[in-house]
């Protein structure tokens, strides 16, 4: 397993709505989907997990950044690549804009 990361054009600022209520919604339509971390994940206490809370086993982690929605994780490159493009049509779909990565072109800053 290879160590992952993908950040989405997915702002900090967006409707606090759209954070509250749309974003955890979309979080649940992702394979592997675990829940929100408790206070024994650490530092991760509250964010997002996918397949395991357990950061040393397959794993994708959520937070908010500047930058946009931050994903990381544990996982091989390819089955990696297949939950990108899933959760990439989820948030597309479910927000009504085109979601991507601006560090590999897929979307205009």
């Amino acid at each position: 397993m290879n160590y992952q990361e993908m950040n989405l054009n997915i702002r900090y600022d967006l409707l606090g709505e759209i954070w509250k209520k749309v974003v955890p919604e979309i979080y649940k339509k992702g394979d592997g989907w675990v829940g929100f971390a408790t206070e024994e994940a650490g530092y991760r206490t509250g964010l997002p997990h996918w397949f395991s809370l357990n950061e040393s086993e397959k794993h994708i982690c959520a937070s908010v950044e500047p930058g946009g929605l931050h994903f990381t994780g544990l996982m091989e490159d390819e089955e990696w690549e297949n939950w990108k493009k899933q959760i990439k049509a989820i948030v597309t779909e479910k927000l009504g804009f085109k979601i991507g990565e601006i560090e590999l072109g897929e979307v205009e800053e």
